[in-house]
């Protein structure tokens, strides 16, 4: 620990920071020698070469019989995702504004972060009485209609993300998880999640979740509405719709 203290920049860690200079250098020069790398970024030979072992033993390079270097499964793997991520923003933000249109209310993309769902993309229609999104803004995995995305993880995963005391936001949010394990097989069962003021008592959500090229749950698409215009018909309605945005959206990633 007190190397990496002594070695931090500020928030930056030198270490790191030269780490991430090496793999960028074997992703821009295929092929790369330890030497050029060392010469290109002012670092020592031996420091490098403890870099690459390491970047080699996580799969972020691999090193050649000829003794060069390039990028490694796991780094193609990392550049799938940042893509596939990218890629989800330009495909969906068109067809979430045709779905904000066709139910002149909030709709919103999520994803995963750090254990919370994360507005990356959002439309809100042209009417002053409106559910407000937000970019970058978070929510609660574990509550409201984003279940749907803790719906689909791995069993060990679900858990991990559910925590260990359920706080509640309104009379509607779900605090015992037995009840929240079963509210999740029915999301899995039926592809739908559907909140009435679990988060907030003014507010009906519902979530589908989006299929990446292999079959997974990458990501989750929302209508938002205020509770006291949402009947049953609407939410029946903004199902179907939903439904058919989704599958425009994991069509167009591969799915």
């Amino acid at each position: 620990m007190h190397d990496v203290a002594k070695e931090k920049t500020g928030d930056i860690i030198q270490s790191v920071d030269v780490a991430i200079d090496v793999l960028l250098h074997v992703a821009k020069h295929p092929d790369i020698r330890l030497s050029d790398i060392s010469r290109n970024i002012e670092e020592t030979k031996p420091r490098i070469l403890r870099m690459l072992r390491t970047l080699e033993q996580r799969g972020l390079v691999r090193k050649s019989k000829m003794g060069t270097y390039r990028l490694g499964n796991t780094a193609i793997v990392l550049g799938t995702a940042a893509s596939t991520q990218v890629d989800l923003v330009r495909i969906a933000s068109p067809i979430l504004e045709e779905l904000g249109q066709k139910t002149n209310e909030t709709a919103q993309l999520r994803i995963i972060d750090n254990g919370e769902s994360l507005c990356i993309a959002k439309f809100e229609p042209m009417r002053d009485l409106r559910v407000q999104a937000m970019i970058g803004r978070r929510r609660p995995l574990f509550a409201g209609s984003y279940k749907v995305l803790l719906a689909f993880l791995q069993p060990q995963v679900q858990m991990q993300m559910i925590p260990a005391t359920l706080p509640r936001f309104t009379n509607s949010t779900i605090t015992n998880h037995a009840k929240l394990l079963q509210e999740l097989e029915n999301v899995r069962k039926n592809g739908v999640c559907v909140s009435y003021g679990e988060v907030s008592e003014q507010l009906v959500s519902v979530s589908v979740p989006v299929l990446a090229f292999d079959g997974s749950v990458i990501a989750a698409i929302n209508v938002a509405a205020p509770a006291f215009r949402t009947q049953q018909s609407d939410v029946n309605r903004y199902t179907l719709l939903l439904k058919d945005a989704a599958a425009k959206i994991s069509a167009r990633l591969g799915w």
